[in-house]
């Protein structure tokens, strides 16, 4: 005798099954590629000061669920003496838009100017590092690219070990 089994179209009750949640899931994905934006004006964003530093994101996954990529952190930092120190995962690629100065990764001091690529590579226990503009009169920009899947996948984490100067400023005030 032949078993038979059944299909349904849809779980019976008000809650949505856990397969319609990830086909639901899946199709706003394919959506979002298909109808997100794709360019993201400056004017935009806006800077903020944190902890780290003077930088406008650019992505962020689900801050601004309208933009057709998700998995990504893109942002801009702009040093102006240097920034905050931080110890993450690594899993960054930072491109240099404007200016020289350097990277201080686990004590390694490395130079850069505007055209260079730093890597931050991944490291059991993370990399501290802190980034210093050379030129005092004016600030280094780069880009920072972040692919959170990356990022989730080997549980990074983020420890403050020292204030960028612009936030311990603007907290006195």
């Amino acid at each position: 005798m032949i078993d038979k089994t059944r299909t349904m179209a849809r779980e019976p009750g008000n809650a949505a099954s856990m397969y319609e949640v990830h086909v639901k899931a899946r199709r706003d994905f394919i959506e979002r590629q298909n109808t997100g934006k794709l360019l993201i004006k400056s004017n935009e964003r806006e800077f903020q000061v944190s902890r780290q530093g003077k930088a406008k994101k650019f992505l962020y996954p689900d801050m601004w669920p309208e933009n057709a990529l998700q998995e990504w952190s893109v942002f801009l930092h702009e040093i102006v003496t240097h920034s905050g120190k931080h110890r993450h995962q690594g899993s960054l690629v930072i491109f240099v838009l404007e200016g020289r100065g350097y990277t201080v990764v686990d004590g390694v001091r490395m130079d850069w100017k505007k055209g260079d690529l730093i890597l931050l590579p991944l490291k059991p226990g993370g990399i501290e590092h802190q980034h210093f503009n050379l030129d005092p009169s004016k600030s280094s920009k780069w880009m920072a690219f972040i692919y959170i899947p990356m990022y989730n996948q080997v549980a990074s984490f983020t420890e403050q070990i020292e204030l960028c100067p612009l936030y311990t400023a603007q907290s006195s005030q």
